[in-house]
This record gives structure tokens, sequence and C-alpha cells, in this order.
């Protein structure tokens, strides 16, 4: 039977989540089997730091005061459809914290701040292989209409 800790938080990316926030996304990029170079994680971090919701941003959760779960996501304008949308993107779990709720209170913040920025949807892209993406969208995000599964 799980447990879910009663310590389960979710807040803003802050310049002191540096090296837990480099952590985390090393483990992200280690799942999905791919890299980047140094220096794109000291540009990446600088822009999760913005304060502009036009630009990405950055959520990081903590089971029992660890760093344990990220989620970035970022605003756009349609211009066809005249309106403000949010896309979900590297959503990523520690393995050992899977299973006490941290992908579903990523998941939830970001509809909670794209709700409060003015956004009517979430857009959640990821690529068809990513079984991991589409068991948590098929558990989680389906449950609302607030979400929509885009597929590369």
């Amino acid at each position: 039977m799980r447990q879910k800790s009663a310590s389960l938080s979710v807040r803003p990316i802050v310049a002191s989540d540096r090296d837990d926030w480099q952590h985390l996304w090393t483990g992200y990029l280690e799942f999905y089997d791919s890299t980047v170079p140094p220096e794109v994680y000291e540009k990446t971090f600088e822009r999760l730091l913005d304060n502009d919701p036009m630009t990405p941003m950055g959520l990081i959760a903590q089971l029992d005061n660890e760093a344990v779960g990220l989620v970035h996501y970022f605003l756009h304008y349609h211009a066809w459809k005249v309106e403000k949308v949010c896309y979900l993107q590297d959503l990523f779990t520690l393995p050992a914290a899977r299973g006490h709720g941290v992908g579903r209170a990523l998941i939830e913040a970001v509809y909670e701040k794209a709700d409060h920025l003015g956004a009517p949807n979430v857009y959640w892209t990821t690529q068809d292989f990513n079984e991991t993406a589409r068991k948590l969208y098929d558990r989680v995000g389906k449950l609302s209409p607030f979400i929509k599964y885009v597929r590369e």
C-alpha cells in the first residue's frame, strides 16, 4: 500500500535552487537519454528566474524537504486563436519519489498557475515514445478538459 507524505509541496524555482534544479534536470536528461552542453544549464536556469510570464517558468516539488521533481512550462499567445495558452514541458520525478503524487502535484500546480495567468488551456507536449509521460497523462491529464495532449 502506497503512503503519501504529508510534507509534499510545490513551489516556484528560486535562485537558491540552482544545485537542486541541476540535479533534477540532469536526471531528466539521463532518463530520456539526452544531453546538453554545460553552458546550457546556466542559461536555462537564468531564464527560469525571470518573472516575465511569457518566458519559461519552473516549479520544484519537495518531499520531506528534499527536491524530488520539477516541471518547466511557459505561456504563449496563439495569434490565430487569439488566446493565451500554457505549454507544460520537462516534467520529471526522481525514481525513488515516484508513487507519492509528485507528478500529479506538479501538473496541478501548472494548471493553477495557468488559470491564474489567464490561459484557458494547458498543452502537454511530448514524444510518442515517451511512455512515462503518456501513462501519467492517462492517469491525471485526461481527467480535466483543461489539458490537451499534443504528440509530436
